[in-house]
């Protein structure tokens, strides 16, 4: 877990990136600033390993309050302007939030910060609801993740079973592109569980499932590319 504070003048932006960072397990918000001049204060006295910040607010600006910084956390820029993506790679930022932004891509924002401040320990994971509790998934851990309606059911290769509220959709674009595959309307595969793959038949250590017709060949791409990295 990692400490973090929010800084955007904008209350109601900075209440979204409050509720997201207290519904994150990997995050420890220890601030809220609606005020840039009390979060440098705050800053020059305590320690915090990443920082939410607005750029285009009207005391200062976001870039240049970073750069003020010494030592620097990790920084994540929030803002509603795609112009200032060059400012925040020259200050080697995490991510860059667009806003609006929804939880998921929040989320991907601060698996790379993690990454980024342990990435001897880091094991990336993502976070959903079962009966009401969120719950933590290792992204290693998942063998598949079947499609049940309004749910999914994610397989994890220990034999456990997680049941959430999702489209198969939206889980996938919640994934790492180059780890999980879709080979079905039905069904998504972890690819480092792949076992073998013939007549359209996919071999996981404890299924054996089909490949769609629609998927087939973008599977067979997917899975040559993967043989040879």
């Amino acid at each position: 877990m990692i400490s973090c504070i929010a800084v955007d003048d904008e209350p109601l932006a900075l209440q979204v990136i409050v509720g997201f960072a207290e519904k994150h397990p990997g995050l420890r918000l220890i601030g809220a600033f609606s005020n840039p001049l009390a979060a440098k204060a705050f800053l020059d006295k305590e320690r915090v390993d990443l920082l939410f910040l607005d750029v285009d607010m009207l005391e200062v600006n976001g870039v240049d309050f970073a750069r003020s910084l010494s030592p620097r956390p990790l920084l994540v820029f929030t803002t509603a302007h795609k112009v200032y993506a060059v400012d925040g790679f020259e200050l080697d930022s995490v991510d860059y939030l667009l806003k609006p932004f929804d939880y998921s891509r929040f989320e991907r924002a601060v698996e790379k910060a993690l990454a980024r401040h342990a990435p001897q320990e880091y094991r990336p994971f993502l976070t959903v609801y079962e009966e009401y509790k969120l719950v933590k998934v290792q992204l290693d851990d998942i063998e598949c993740i079947e499609s049940m309606q309004d749910y999914v059911k994610i397989h994890l290769i220990n034999g456990k079973t997680v049941l959430t509220l999702s489209t198969l959709k939206a889980m996938y674009d919640r994934l790492p592109s180059n780890r999980f595959i879709r080979i079905h309307r039905s069904h998504i595969v972890a690819v480092p569980h792949v076992v073998s793959f013939s007549n359209k038949k996919i071999q996981l250590p404890h299924f054996l499932l089909s490949v769609g017709e629609s998927y087939h060949k973008e599977v067979v791409r997917f899975l040559k590319d993967s043989s040879t990295q």
